[in-house]
C-alpha cells in the first residue's frame, strides 16, 4: 500500500486501514488489507502472533492510539469469544472460496459455450456462398438455442469472455451484438419470433466485411477517402452475401442494412432518419455503436465498457433511440464486465460478471498481491459491504495490478447461469 508504514499492533484501533504481513491463507479474514470494523478484529490478528501490521495513513478515518492509550485498550477480549469469532471467520472464508471456485466454473463453462458458438458462426460463415440453405438453418439453430436459454430462465449473469484471436474479430463482434440484442428484446419484452428475428439478423449484419480486400480492412495508416466509401459500403455487402439464402427472412435484411444507421440521419450507407428505421434496426444500431466503441475501430481506439456506455448516453442523444440506450444501461450495469474499478476498500479490481437481476452489485474480481493469480478473490460487492469509487482506464494502472488483473485487449460476453 502506498503511504503505509509498520506499527505495533497495539497502536490500531477501530476506523485504521490495515494490511496484514502474512500470506492470505494463514489468517481468516476474507482480504489481506481491509479497514478494522470491531476491537474484535483487532484482538483476533494478536491471536494469530502478529505484532506488527502496515497502517495507512490516507485511507484510515482515525489515527494511531499512541502508546499509554494502546495498553489501556489491550486484552479486552476473552480467548472463547476469539475462538468463536475466528471460526465464523474461517467458514465463511471458506464459504467465499467455494462461491469464487462455483462462479470460475461459471465463467470456464460460458466460455466452452462461446467457443462453440464461434466454431458455428465460422463454419455458418464459409457455407453461406457454397450451401446457402445449410448456412441459414444452422444459424437459425443457433438462435433458437440462445433464446430458449433465455427465456427459460429469469436469473441469468453476463460474463466476461477471453480475448479474440486476431482472426476472430468479426465472428466476436457479430455474436456480442447478437447476443446483446437479444437480452434487450427480451428486456423490451419483445415476442420470441422477434427475439430471434434480431439474433438471425445481427450473426449476419458484418459479413459484407469479408469481402473488403483485408489490406484495406486491416489498414494501420489512415484510410483514403475512396476506402472509407468501401468500408460503408460493407452493410449492403452483407445483403448481397445473402442473395442465396432465399430462406433467411426478410424482415431481418433492414436491420442488416441500416446497422450503421442514425435517427438524425447522420449514419450510413443512406443516411435514413428515425421515421424510416423500424425497431430491429434502431436496436442493432445502439448494441453496434456500444460494441465498436468497446472494440475500437480503424477510426477510434476502444474504450473501456463503462466509458462506452458514458459516451453512449451523453453523445449519442440524436443519434440512437433513447429508450434502447436506457435499455441497454439497465440490463448490463453502468459497470458492465471488462470495466476496471477502483473500489471503496483501496483495492484495484475487474469486474468478471454481472447477475443481471441485480446489476448494481457486479462480481469483481480483486487485484491482492498476497494471493496467486489464479486465486485471486473475486468477491460480490452487496456481500462484503464495498462500493465502486471510480472507473479507470486500463492505462492508469500499474504494470504489475495490469498483469495480475490482465484486462480484456476486446470485451466479449457471454450468457450463463449464475
Amino acid at each position: 500500500m502506498k503511504n503505509s508504514v509498520k506499527v505495533s499492533i497495539n497502536q490500531i484501533q477501530v476506523g485504521n486501514f490495515i494490511r496484514l504481513p502474512v500470506s492470505w491463507k494463514d489468517h481468516p479474514f476474507l482480504f489481506s488489507n481491509f479497514k478494522v470494523k470491531t476491537q474484535s478484529q483487532i484482538e483476533l490478528i494478536k491471536s494469530l502472533g502478529i505484532e506488527q501490521v502496515y497502517f495507512d495513513t490516507e485511507r484510515s478515518d482515525v489515527k494511531l492510539l499512541d502508546k499509554e492509550e494502546a495498553k489501556s485498550k489491550a486484552g479486552s477480549i476473552k480467548e472463547d469469544g476469539l475462538d468463536e469469532l475466528k471460526l465464523e471467520m474461517d467458514q465463511y472464508k471458506q464459504e467465499q472460496i467455494e462461491s469464487q471456485k462455483k462462479l470460475r466454473r461459471s465463467i470456464k463453462k460460458t466460455e466452452q459455450q462461446f467457443d462453440r458458438s464461434l466454431s458455428m458462426m465460422r463454419s455458418t460463415v464459409s457455407k453461406l456462398g457454397s450451401r446457402p440453405l445449410n448456412s441459414v438453418n444452422d444459424a437459425k439453430d443457433m438462435v433458437s438455442s440462445m433464446t430458449n436459454m433465455l427465456l427459460s430462465s429469469d436469473d441469468l449473469v453476463l460474463h466476461l469472455m477471453g480475448d479474440a484471436k486476431p482472426g476472430d474479430l468479426i465472428y466476436h463482434h457479430s455474436l456480442n451484438v447478437s447476443v446483446m440484442c437479444m437480452m434487450l428484446a427480451k428486456s423490451l419484452n419483445w415476442n420470441r419470433e422477434d427475439i430471434e428475428l434480431i439474433g438471425l439478423g445481427a450473426l449476419f449484419h458484418d459479413v459484407g466485411k469479408l469481402k473488403i480486400p483485408s489490406n484495406i480492412l486491416n489498414k494501420q495508416v489512415p484510410l483514403t477517402k475512396p476506402e472509407q466509401n468501401l468500408i460503408k459500403q460493407h452493410p449492403l455487402m452483407s445483403l448481397n452475401f445473402l442473395k442465396l439464402a432465399d430462406t433467411f427472412p426478410e424482415q431481418a435484411k433492414p436491420m442488416i442494412a441500416n446497422h450503421h444507421e442514425f435517427i438524425d440521419g447522420s449514419g450510413y450507407p443512406k443516411g435514413l432518419k428515425g421515421d424510416d428505421l423500424d425497431k430491429f434496426s434502431q436496436l442493432i444500431a445502439v448494441v453496434n455503436e456500444y460494441d465498436d466503441l468497446c472494440n475500437g475501430t480503424k477510426t477510434s481506439k476502444a474504450k473501456t465498457p463503462y466509458a462506452s456506455l458514458g459516451l453512449i448516453y451523453k453523445n449519442y442523444q440524436k443519434k440512437l433511440n433513447a429508450e434502447y440506450v436506457g435499455k441497454l444501461i439497465k440490463t448490463i450495469g453502468i459497470y458492465p464486465p471488462g470495466s476496471v474499478i477502483e473500489l471503496s476498500s483501496g483495492q484495484f479490481g475487474m469486474v468478471m460478471s454481472v447477475n443481471l437481476n441485480k446489476i448494481l452489485f457486479p462480481q469483481i474480481m480483486l487485484y491482492d498481491p498476497l494471493v496467486p493469480k489464479e486465486q485471486a478473490p473475486i468477491i460480490d460487492l452487496e456481500r462484503e459491504e464495498i462500493s465502486i469509487v471510480r472507473c479507470l482506464p486500463v492505462s492508469a494502472l500499474p504494470e504489475n495490478i495490469f498483469k495480475y488483473l490482465n484486462p480484456r485487449e476486446r470485451i466479449s460476453y457471454g450468457i450463463g447461469q449464475p
